[in-house]
């Protein structure tokens, strides 16, 4: 049997192992319990741009010239000298019609007019041999009058021989329908063959879209302050304001375009104003008859905080962005948007130049989260979210962690 001395030293043996176990256990418990690392999210930040008053207005495309084509005398269409859609220059034959009958009515007019002015010369050489005898009495009075009346009506039917050859010219000369400048042609609505006539549609159209037209109207009230605060300008293309367009497709037009013209009364029943702008429009993007949208700014700008589509979010109380601040916490801010531009907003009141907005990552985090901000970059005109310079990056890494 084991002495009593043996039992005491298991027993203490015994004790020793379970006071270990039991502060091992405590000592890995706060190793569990360690919080899960702060989510890192995207960010932008927020920078300004000099921004001035604006104002949009639906408008609509016109050309700076517009011909319709139309046959000035009847007859069947026999050529065609241009492709539908093409260029073509000033004075280029475009479509002609059969000018045989004209051509006959033509000489007809020249031999009738050649007839008349022989009668013409008969009473011109019997007026004067009147006037040298009616002196000496060899012919009586009423015979010089009668040569006198006869030498007048023969000047008249020249002259109106001289009259139906120019007309009959006219009709020759409008067998052929010329180009009356450079432009592009439209789609022809008659085909070889077709007889014309001045009662026909328009045979086809010829427009200049370079520069291009874009007409709006303006409140009677806003042109009264149009007007009042320009009174020094002669012309409208004198205000200085920035015009810009917005095309159907939701993107910006390059050019930029200066007033044109203002109309001189007021659209009854409409109370507006029509005035018309001019934009460049060398590779024919923009069409006539196209619906935009007219953007006015004006040149007296302020530096003005501009935010990226992908940070805004809406609620009941309206619109909101994620910021984050120096210590990394996210904040809920209700912002004031102006307009929009490509893929940004303009923010009038709310945000500040050099503040972060939260711009990727927007579902994992909430207001009071503390998050790993990683700085990226946005495409103005596109709203593409990129990688800013890696030291940016680990910069706001760092300042996560030793926190």
């Amino acid at each position: 049997m084991p002495n009593f001395l043996t039992v005491k030293i298991l027993f203490v043996k015994t004790t020793c192992i379970t006071l270990l176990s039991v502060l091992l256990f405590s000592c890995s418990e706060p190793e569990n319990k360690r919080q899960a690392p702060a989510p890192a999210v995207s960010v932008y930040k927020i920078n300004t741009e000099q921004i001035g008053t604006h104002r949009e207005f639906v408008a609509r495309t016109q050309a700076f010239k517009k011909a319709n084509l139309r046959a000035r005398v009847e007859g069947e269409l026999i050529e065609r000298h241009f492709k539908e859609g093409a260029m073509v220059e000033k004075g280029q034959l475009l479509l002609k019609i059969d000018p045989a009958n004209y051509e006959a009515m033509l000489s007809q007019a020249i031999a009738d007019l050649a007839s008349k002015q022989s009668v013409e010369e008969n009473a011109i050489r019997n007026l004067k041999r009147a006037k040298d005898l009616i002196g000496d009495g060899y012919i009586s009075q009423s015979d010089f009058d009668r040569l006198t009346t006869e030498e007048s009506q023969a000047k008249a039917s020249v002259k109106s021989a001289q009259a139906a050859l120019k007309r009959a010219e006219l009709d020759v000369s409008y067998t052929q329908i010329l180009a009356p400048f450079a432009g592009r042609i439209g789609k022809v609505n008659y085909n070889v063959g077709n007889i014309v006539g001045p009662s026909s549609d328009t045979l086809a159209t010829l427009t200049v879209t370079d520069p291009i037209y874009v007409s709006f109207q303006l409140e009677e009230e806003l042109y009264l302050n149009y007007s009042q605060q320009h009174e020094q300008a002669e012309a409208p293309s004198d205000v200085k304001i920035d015009l810009t367009l917005r095309l159907p497709n939701d993107t910006v037009y390059q050019e930029s375009g200066q007033l044109d013209f203002a109309d001189t009364k007021i659209e009854q029943g409409m109370g507006t104003v029509e005035l018309r702008a001019a934009f460049a429009n060398s590779r024919g993007v923009i069409l006539p008859g196209l619906f935009v949208t007219l953007i006015t700014e004006g040149q007296e700008k302020q530096a003005m905080a501009m935010v990226p589509q992908a940070a805004v979010q809406a609620s009941q109380q309206g619109k909101f962005v994620l910021v984050v601040d120096k210590s990394n916490k996210v904040k809920q801010r209700h912002v004031v948007l102006g307009r929009r531009i490509n893929a940004m907003w303009v923010v009038e009141e709310g945000l500040e130049a050099d503040e972060q907005v939260v711009i990727e990552g927007l579902q994992k985090v909430r207001a009071g989260v503390t998050v790993m901000p990683v700085v990226k970059s946005v495409d103005a005109l596109t709203g593409t979210i990129a990688e800013v310079l890696v030291e940016q990056s680990d910069k706001a890494a760092t300042s996560v962690v030793n926190q």
